[in-house]
Formats: C-alpha cells, sequence, structure tokens
C-alpha cells in the first residue's frame, strides 16, 4: 500500500515502494523514482534493479543514489540536485520509512538556496523531522 508524502509540489517522499506502488505513483502525475535505499539493507524488499525495471516499464525515469546509516555526503547531495534538476514532473523519493529521502531533500534544497525554515516546515507537513541535520541545512543555505 502506498504511503506517498507530498513535501512541495515537485517532491514526494515514501517508505520503502513495493513493485505496485510504481504504477500508482506515474497515475499521480510522479515522472522519477529516486531510490535512497542501499541494496541489501532488507532483503525481502524490491531491490534497485527490480524498482527501476518497474519504473522503466511505467515509463518512469530512476535514480539510484543510496544513503546509508553513515549518513550523507556531498556526492550525495550533488546527485539528488541533479535529479530534482533533471525531473520532467514531480519526484517520489523512497527508503526504509521516508525519512532518509526527506533529509536528503532537505540538504539539496539548502543547497540551492532554499530557505531552512520553510524547508523544516514543508518537511514537518510531510511528517519528517529534520531537527537531526538542521546545522548541516543552515550551512548549506548560507554557502
Amino acid at each position: 500500500m502506498s504511503d506517498f508524502r507530498r513535501i512541495n509540489e515537485n517532491m514526494l517522499v515514501s517508505p520503502q515502494l513495493a513493485l505496485e506502488d510504481i504504477a500508482a505513483a506515474a497515475a499521480q502525475g510522479v515522472t522519477t523514482i529516486v531510490n535512497n535505499r542501499p541494496d541489501g539493507e532488507e532483503p525481502s524488499a524490491p531491490q534497485s534493479d527490480a524498482i527501476e525495471a518497474a519504473a522503466a516499464a511505467a515509463g518512469l525515469n530512476y535514480v539510484a543514489i543510496p544513503v546509508g546509516h553513515a549518513g550523507f555526503s556531498e556526492p550525495q547531495v550533488d546527485a539528488m540536485i541533479a535529479a530534482m534538476e533533471q525531473a520532467e514532473g514531480p519526484i517520489l523519493a523512497y527508503c526504509r520509512s521516508g525519512t532518509r529521502s526527506t533529509l536528503l531533500w532537505a540538504l539539496a534544497s539548502a543547497k540551492l538556496g532554499e530557505d531552512p525554515d520553510a524547508i523544516a516546515r514543508a518537511a514537518a507537513q510531510a511528517g519528517y523531522d529534520v531537527s537531526p541535520i538542521r546545522t548541516m541545512i543552515d550551512m548549506l543555505a548560507a554557502r
């Protein structure tokens, strides 16, 4: 069952996707799936290749930016920025709970110059808390 949470008009986040969620995402206008979950994190969940194949079958773009428990790196933030800039419509990013996807979106948005308070509000409205990385958000936004 899909649990797509809208952060803004161009970004939705979700816990782990099932293969049938891909068609539901396409029906909602999503054009790109961003996978923030490393393969093997949950062996029973659909892995990257299965999600990529389902996305292709639904006519969606697919980007893998795995974020492990070690945290976020600048190349991951830059990859998310690239995905956001290249998307031709809404993006659906997913991980185990949606939290890593939201936090990566927040960092990318801050690096793009968005207001940190607006980022925090948008995440909170979707049910996610960016306070664990707020200092990083502020730092990236100040660049």
